[in-house]
């Protein structure tokens, strides 16, 4: 019996264990060939040929068993299975054309169909619809990004996501964290328009890949190519304020080297003072920037791929009161003035090597090092810093899975020193405060396909020690899923973590007349976040109506966030932990068509409930309108020679900061009014020439006289923070753009 029972359980069981078959690709000279995909008809299973030109697939059941080998720049071939022992691929080399180019015109934002991760990428196409002088001014278009002004007497600005501080979406320039604690405060505006490729923006828990920060999203600037870009571009860019902006950008290329030298430069504003308050609507900028980007390879190819960059920052913004004067007034209380000078040079280099179709291994390093000398009224400002960051991968594919895993190692010093030329109004936050981080990471992250590649997935963690706060763990998991070819389904979820860097990060702090009050250590900050989205495409089969439809909801959830305290007391910021409830919720929904290749147009909806909790009360964190529209229409005919650009926002009320304690003259009401700006732009294409002309803000919309106790700068209620719309009004301008492109 026990006999009978052991057969029939193999009989039984023999027709689960899967079967496969062996073979080898050979070309005409019977030379082996690697990475030749092979298939069987019909099906999705698929492996490729190893070094060695072997190859071993497993034998389907269902279907027609005729196996498929493809190889690029050779004829496929089919053998039909009749029971063999092993199968061999003989396959033919086509002769092709040296070079195929295939040119199309780039949509402006279009969003990843690919990607895991819900990308929206904003081109040179999207780039050239406003004046795109720097960073800061490329998100005019879109309605996921919202510029946020920090310092109104300097014109500092940093970038939101999901209505949360800029310090909590992560900033890369070529995938480097360049932005970070002292160039957070200027770095953003210090990237000029004229080298920026593309801009990938996305919300939520990203990948572990580029680090821990990314709590509310990741923007990530790509820099012009050196063997893609234009031999020669020039633009040149004046204002109604008669400030100037030249840039200049030359690359050339050599067998398998490639050069791109840039060089930006602005001269500085004149003297405007429109709303009679005595201080400056636009702070006179002095800035030279020298960048220089070496390419050698092809990223994507085998063997040695490497890029290195250089880039040297020089500069220097003077605001305040009309009549103050840099060198005879700077820190005295007889003028009122702020004075920014700045160094940075900085230096970054990728280098990869493909071993085959299935491992690569990637060194990222980088480092930089800024020296700011400043000062804010009667503050005094010093601050350095040094980073360096490390990062080696090795990346993996097999089957369905890409796995990258890896190590890195960050390190920041910064050594800021505060001083007060004044102690009238008794501050206490005068001395110096020293940082040194020690970070170094393990990470893994697997990215999935599976149900026939409808469906990817994206499992990642990092463990990070900080040599403070010691481990810290990062989860993060992301998935997409094809309901069909142009409906697409993505959901994440992961946590983000960050060390507060309290000055740097909070520049209104120093220029108010606020005592700055930290009552307890400052931990980590700490969130969940957690998101859905949709994305619907459409396309006629004649492609005169085209475009998408996308929707989505994020909520970021605080362990632990530091934001300043403006509310208890007008004449102070209250620094401390924060571990009740602390919540943003952002819905978005935007719809982008585009008719006959003529005429785009867009319309985006936000809405932001970013809150606190205290005693059971909700209180809205300040300066986040909670609507916001954005309408754009573009317009250009079919000759090309010119195109019209468009764009309308409309802001909602904002919670103000609380100044019902002060006295009657120097409060503010307790919300905003909502506001509508008007933008638009006309370009005249001429051979290698490109004008154009536009106008900001159109209908002049201003909030008059921002800065509370502007009468008496060195009182105690002296505030720049109060600012929630546009106070410079109406700007035009004018420019010219030249090129001169390689031969094709």
């Amino acid at each position: 019996m026990f006999r009978v029972l052991v057969v029939a359980i193999a009989l039984c069981s023999s027709p689960l264990l899967a079967q496969s078959i062996k073979g080898k690709v050979v070309n005409q000279k019977n030379s082996v060939l690697q990475g030749v995909n092979i298939y069987w008809l019909g099906s999705n299973n698929h492996v490729e040929t190893d070094q060695n030109g072997d190859f071993e697939i497993e034998i389907p059941s269902s279907i027609v068993k005729k196996l498929i080998a493809s190889y690029a720049a050779h004829s496929s071939d089919t053998i039909e299975y009749q029971n063999q022992n092993s199968i061999q691929f003989r396959l033919s080399e086509i002769k092709s054309l040296d070079q195929v180019v295939i040119k199309a015109q780039r949509d402006g934002i279009s969003i990843s169909d690919i990607s895991p991760i819900k990308t929206e990428q904003i081109s040179q196409t999207e780039l050239k619809k406003a004046a795109c002088c720097d960073l800061a001014g490329c998100f005019e278009t879109q309605v996921t990004v919202q510029p946020q002004t920090t310092n109104v007497i300097t014109n500092s600005k940093e970038l939101r996501i999901l209505g949360l501080s800029g310090v909590y979406n992560q900033v890369l320039v070529d995938g480097f964290p360049m932005i970070q604690a002292l160039t957070y405060t200027y770095g953003i505006s210090s990237i000029p328009g004229s080298i920026v490729d593309n801009i990938y923006i996305s919300k939520g828990a990203n990948s572990v890949l580029q680090g821990f920060e990314s709590i509310s999203g990741q923007i990530n600037v790509e820099t012009k190519d050196p063997d893609k870009t234009d031999k020669l571009y020039l633009n040149a860019y004046v204002n109604n304020f008669f400030e100037k902006h030249l840039n200049a950008n030359y690359s050339f290329k050599k067998n398998n080297w490639s050069n791109l030298t840039a060089i930006h430069t602005i001269f500085p504003a004149g003297k405007f003072d429109r709303d009679h308050d005595q201080f400056l609507d636009v702070p006179k900028l002095n800035r030279i920037m020298l960048s220089n980007k070496w390419k050698y390879g092809t990223e994507n190819g085998l063997a040695w791929y490497s890029s290195i960059g250089f880039r040297f920052l020089n500069e220097k913004r003077v605001g305040g009161q009309a009549q103050f004067s840099p060198l005879e007034d700077r820190g005295s209380t007889s003028v009122y003035g702020q004075v920014v000078g700045l160094n940075q040079p900085e230096i970054w280099t990728k280098t990869a090597y493909r071993l085959n179709d299935a491992h690569r291994f990637v060194a990222f390093a980088s480092s930089f090092y800024q020296q700011q000398n400043s000062y804010f009224g009667t503050v005094q400002y010093d601050a350095k810093q040094t980073n360096l960051y490390i990062n080696l991968q090795h990346e993996y594919s097999y089957k369905n899975n890409d796995v990258k895993y890896g190590v890195s190692h960050r390190l920041l010093s910064l050594d800021e020193t505060i001083h007060f030329s004044d102690t009238s109004l008794k501050r206490t936050y005068n001395g110096s405060f020293n940082k040194a981080e020690k970070i170094t990471g393990l990470f893994a992250e697997n990215t999935m396909k599976f149900l026939d590649n409808t469906m990817t997935w994206i499992a990642g963690v990092r463990l990070d020690h900080h040599n403070q706060f010691g481990l810290q763990w990062t989860p993060r998991t992301l998935l997409k899923y094809d309901i069909r070819p142009k409906s697409i389904l993505r959901l994440n979820v992961g946590t983000g973590w960050r060390t507060i860097n309290l000055f740097s990060e909070n520049i209104n702090l120093l220029v108010s007349s606020r005592n700055i009050v930290i009552t307890e250590e400052l931990k980590p900050e700490k969130a969940l976040n957690y998101g859905i989205n949709f994305t619907q495409k459409f396309e006629t089969e004649d492609e005169n109506l085209s475009g998408y439809v996308s929707c989505d909801y994020y909520r970021t959830s605080f362990q632990n966030q530091i934001f300043p305290d403006y509310d208890s007391d007008p004449t102070k910021a209250i620094i401390k932990n924060f571990t009740g409830t602390s919540v943003s919720n952002g819905f978005q929904i935007e719809a982008s068509m585009k008719l006959y290749k003529l005429v785009e147009f867009k319309a985006g909806y936000n809405y932001l409930d970013v809150f606190r909790k205290i005693e059971n009360s909700k209180i809205s964190l300040p300066f986040n309108p909670k609507h916001k529209i954005l309408t754009t229409v573009s317009y250009i005919p079919t000759s090309k020679l010119y195109h019209i650009d468009l764009n309308v926002h409309w802001y909602g009320k904002q919670r103000l900061a609380d100044t019902k304690t002060n006295p009657l003259e120097f409060r503010r009401p307790n919300y905003s009014d909502p506001y509508t700006t008007f933008n638009i732009q006309f370009t005249y294409n001429v051979k290698s020439f490109e004008l154009y002309a536009g106008c900001e803000n159109l209908f002049d919309f201003r909030q008059l006289q921002p800065i509370i106790s502007w009468q008496n700068p060195f009182s105690q209620y002296f505030d720049t923070s109060s600012v929630w719309g546009p106070t410079r009004g109406r700007e035009i301008y004018f420019g010219l753009r030249y090129r001169i492109k390689y031969e094709e």
